[in-house]
């Protein structure tokens, strides 16, 4: 059997839950390996070999097991949550039944708004293609990793043109970065003594890592790794960082180094960090403006993010037991993004603080609602809600492309504004609960008593 988790601690916490479960013989290893991004190579290939020689009975994976891996003979695939996106549905629910008996693939829906959308409205799934490939072949990062990749592949002309008219500016870049030798046959050649692709993340945009170093034994050993974007989350100092169903506690990040040296403990916690995330707007490509003060644009905006403090959860019962700062520096992204600013009349009904849960609950939605607009993954897209953006003065929803250099996600939201409102406010009609719920706008506790009805008001006022 394999269950997929949407993160990696929900894979290592649901490996930790199901060994407690079912335990394995004294003396032997436990038939239950948890399978994910971060794992060293010959970890991997380890689990691999043994879902196929049937000693790996159970294996936790997040989308790294989606496909490209040949494992076959699984009687059962669990999607524990939707996984993001019809084709990644179809692939982890393909990968059971490949033999000639009957198998079984399920997906259990989690309280998101996205998953009871799904629940109550299965023709979605069922009756739609998969998803869109969007990719931007003008975006800088993504332009200049294939112009490594090609001079590698063969010697680039002078005078080549590469979807951009800046192509012979950029080969000159790559020059004087170091990639690329200008030879006097006016071509580039790849000047560099490793093999360009195998820098390209297929699951994201960052290509730097933080190498995890366990530090409990005489000798320092490496036991994983985690990309530049998501260290701070995971490997922050004071983190329980959990590998392999084994729990590590971070006693030091050296950021600049990416290193992050851990220990092994035995405690009955794990950690979670909270995001701070601000957004500055670079550049309005298109501006629509209502007569009743309502505002719809997009543009280019940069995101700026750090982890700002970590919550200690315990394990089972996920009670909130203690609390931590963190201090890592800001990261930053440029990328596209659109905004929507509601009508003035509508926002000077409510007072502030019923304003922000209308806000919150806005956000919430938004994300879900996006996704299944764009038919996309809703990890693709950033949400921030502001009560009063500098931009514009006013309250505001920006949506994003969460890659950098943007790939079109933003800009095709901007056009289909309509559908997006609609689409949000079916979310929260369509919701049973009274005043919010996390399968909606989110709980009281956060939007307010008055939370959903305001959220609904100002999605009317929109619409």
């Amino acid at each position: 059997t394999i269950a997929f988790a949407r993160s990696r601690t929900a894979v290592e916490i649901l490996t930790t839950y199901l060994r407690e479960a079912l335990p394995a013989p004294p003396g032997h290893p436990s038939p239950i390996q948890g399978y994910r991004g971060g794992y060293l190579p010959t970890e991997r290939r380890a689990i691999e070999a043994g879902l196929r020689d049937g000693r790996i009975r159970g294996v936790v994976a997040t989308n790294a097991l989606e496909l490209g891996i040949d494992i076959g003979g699984l009687d059962a695939a669990i999607s524990v949550g939707y996984p993001g996106t019809i084709a990644s549905t179809w692939q982890q629910m393909g990968r059971s039944g490949r033999r000639a008996s009957t198998s079984l693939s399920v997906m259990v829906a989690s309280s998101a708004p996205i998953d009871q959308f799904l629940a109550t409205h299965p023709e979605y799934f069922f009756d739609r293609s998969p998803e869109h490939g969007r990719v931007n072949p003008d975006n800088l990062h993504l332009l200049l990793d294939h112009l490594k990749a090609s001079a590698f592949e063969l010697p680039v002309p002078a005078a080549e043109r590469f979807g951009l008219d800046e192509t012979p500016m950029l080969l000159d870049v790559l020059e004087e970065d170091g990639f690329l030798r200008r030879a006097g046959d006016d071509r580039y050649y790849w000047s560099q003594e490793n093999f360009p692709a195998s820098a390209f993340s297929l699951r994201s945009a960052a290509q730097e890592n933080v190498v995890i170093i366990d530090i409990t034994g005489d000798r320092p050993r490496v036991i994983g790794e985690v990309d530049l974007f998501a260290a701070p989350m995971l490997v922050h100092e004071q983190a329980i960082y959990m590998h392999a169903a084994r729990q590590f506690h971070v006693d030091r990040l050296d950021w600049d180094e990416r290193k992050a040296y851990v220990r092994a403990v035995d405690v009955d916690y794990y950690t979670d960090a909270d995001l701070g995330v601000t957004l500055k707007v670079l550049d309005a490509f298109e501006e629509l403006h209502g007569t009743d003060g309502a505002l719809l644009a997009h543009g280019e905006v940069m995101v700026a993010w750090h982890a700002t403090l970590f919550k200690k959860i315990k394990l089972h019962t996920h009670e909130n037991i203690g609390w931590g700062p963190i201090t890592l520096p800001e990261q930053q992204m440029h990328t596209t993004g659109a905004w929507i600013v509601p009508p003035k009349a509508i926002v000077e009904r409510f007072g502030r603080e019923t304003l922000d849960g209308a806000l919150i609950g806005w956000a919430r939605v938004a994300r879900s609602a996006a996704a299944l607009l764009l038919m996309c993954d809703a990890r693709d897209i950033g949400v921030l809600a502001q009560a009063q953006a500098p931009h514009t003065l006013r309250p505001t929803l920006f949506l994003y492309d969460a890659v950098p250099g943007g790939v079109g996600l933003a800009e095709r939201l901007h056009e289909l504004h309509p559908d997006l409102i609609e689409a949000c406010a079916r979310m929260v009609r369509d919701c049973p609960c009274m005043d919010g719920c996390p399968s909606c706008v989110g709980p009281v506790a956060e939007v307010g008593v008055d939370g959903k009805a305001t959220c609904g008001e100002l999605l009317a006022a929109l619409a």
